[in-house]
């Protein structure tokens, strides 16, 4: 008596089910290699995609450090020909001039090195500290009235220029490649007793006949701002580049006014833009001779003045030197000054 298939286990393999396969071979499930061991992959097993990501970022890490920790070192070498060449002339040169300064003149007026300290005593003669205070003068009043017409300037182009900011930066910077001298020759045509600005003058009958800002201080310290003011716009406007707009923002909140705003926010943010203008502007307006020369009178000779002659025409190389190392030393006493003051503002901005 055949048996039923109700209940009955005939049709059925402990491996796999009969039932549907006319062959009667159970449908078992694919044989493959046994399971690796745990932290190994089969041979031809894809990688999980996490795990491909982990690998990548920690291979890219690597690579980074390993640049960054070469990258230094490379820019070591590519300033190190620069710097030694640059260091080598300075200090050459300041070798020189401090040596010449000691030195003596035969009768052609010839330099010859010595050992005279006379020409560091001329220097406390009345005349060349009156040139001395004078010069340092007309450099402070530069880089007070460079301030006054810079910060309005650096701050028009930078928080209201807009795509137009390189533009306004071009327009002012390029002029300024012309040569020095030329500027000098055009300006003090400008400001001579027959040129546009004294006739301007003349005519709205705020100047008379008598007036004249060439050969007075006025002449000079006019064409030492116009000589160096772009010194100070540049970091002015790098510095309020940098600046964060929302703190006007807040400051206009706080204080109400544009003119406290301005003193209280402002100004404050941007020091140390303008303590490198007045570093940029003070250097060379206290060296400078060219302004004085075309635009100023015999009062009104500054210490650059003094050593050009002393060189070129007085032929007293010496006394000349002395000169240089005068001023020299109040312009490391002036850079002193700065780098003391950026020191002590980088270590409140790290606090």
């Amino acid at each position: 008596m055949a048996h039923s298939d109700t209940g009955s286990d005939t049709g059925r393999d402990p491996r796999g089910d009969t039932r549907g396969d006319p062959s009667g071979t159970a449908l078992r499930p694919p044989v493959g290699p046994a399971d690796p061991a745990p932290g190994k992959s089969r041979p031809h097993e894809r990688v999980p995609e996490p795990i491909r990501t982990r690998t990548r970022t920690r291979t890219r890490t690597r690579i980074r450090t390993r640049t960054r920790s070469r990258s230094p070192r490379l820019w070591t070498w590519l300033l190190l020909p620069g710097t030694l060449w640059m260091t080598g002339f300075l200090l050459a040169s300041l070798l020189l001039v401090a040596t010449l300064a000691f030195g003596t003149t035969d009768p052609l007026g010839n330099p010859r090195f010595g050992f005279n300290p006379g020409n560091l005593t001329a220097l406390a003669d009345p005349a060349y500290r009156t040139v001395l205070l004078r010069s340092l003068g007309y450099a402070l009043i530069t880089c007070l009235i460079c301030l006054a017409v810079a910060y309005p300037v650096a701050y028009a182009i930078a928080l209201r220029g807009g795509r137009f900011k390189n533009l306004l930066i071009a327009a002012i910077v390029v002029p300024f490649f012309a040569n020095y001298l030329v500027r000098m020759y055009g300006w003090s045509a400008v400001l001579s007793d027959d040129g546009p600005l004294l006739r301007a003058l003349r005519a709205l009958g705020v100047a008379d006949d008598g007036t004249k800002i060439l050969q007075t201080g006025a002449g000079v310290i006019a064409g030492l701002v116009y000589g160096f003011v772009v010194f100070m716009i540049i970091p002015l406007y790098a510095a309020m580049e940098r600046m964060d707009t929302s703190l006007i923002e807040a400051g206009r909140d706080l204080y109400g006014g544009p003119l406290r705003t301005f003193l209280f926010v402002t100004v404050p943010a941007t020091r140390q833009g303008a303590a490198a203008g007045c570093v940029l502007v003070f250097l060379p307006a206290m060296g400078d001779f060219v302004s004085a020369q075309l635009m100023g009178g015999p009062d009104q000779i500054m210490i650059g003045n003094l050593i050009q002659d002393k060189f070129f025409q007085g032929q007293n190389w010496p006394l000349g030197s002395a000169l240089t190392m005068l001023l020299m030393a109040v312009l490391f006493l002036g850079m002193l000054g700065y780098l003391r003051r950026a020191r002590k503002d980088e270590a409140e901005a790290a606090r």
